[in-house]
């Protein structure tokens, strides 16, 4: 596996992220395509497959924010817990979830300043990830 760097940390799943979205839009649009062109007989079945389009958009939709929110929390507790144990205080109040997220690639040497830094500063994730000088991998990222 490739050393992760903030140039190459974002994740992106083919299957889901290409495929599977596109797949879905397409279903969409057919179904719009098939209910304006259903014959009267058909109106019924035609609008059920544009429900059923819609119902998958917001399927794949949720599935993504719902399993990423559960991961903020747990990385939010983390460097919490990390936090405290390197020095015995939890984080500022001040950091947005952003932020601890972001947080999380700087290793321990440098987490605590950068953490003040970003609760002081108010840094935007990006500016914090930048700034990060030794990587820590996250390879278990939703």
């Amino acid at each position: 596996m490739e050393n992760q760097h903030f140039k190459n940390h974002a994740r992106f799943v083919i299957g889901w992220h290409y495929i599977t979205s596109l797949a879905i839009l397409a279903l969409f649009i057919g179904s719009i395509i098939n209910l304006v062109h259903a014959a009267k007989e058909n109106l019924y079945s035609a609008s059920l497959i544009c429900l059923i389009a819609v119902i998958l958009g917001f399927i794949f939709w949720f599935a993504r924010a719902f399993a990423l929110k559960a991961q903020d929390r747990a990385i939010r507790a983390e460097e919490n817990l990390r936090h405290l144990a390197l020095t015995g205080k939890l984080l500022n109040s001040k950091l947005t979830i952003q932020q601890i997220i972001a947080l999380r690639f700087a290793e321990d040497e440098e987490f605590v300043a950068l953490a003040s830094k970003a609760a002081a500063e108010g840094l935007v994730p990006k500016a914090i990830k930048t700034a990060i000088a030794s990587w820590r991998a996250d390879y278990h990222r939703v």
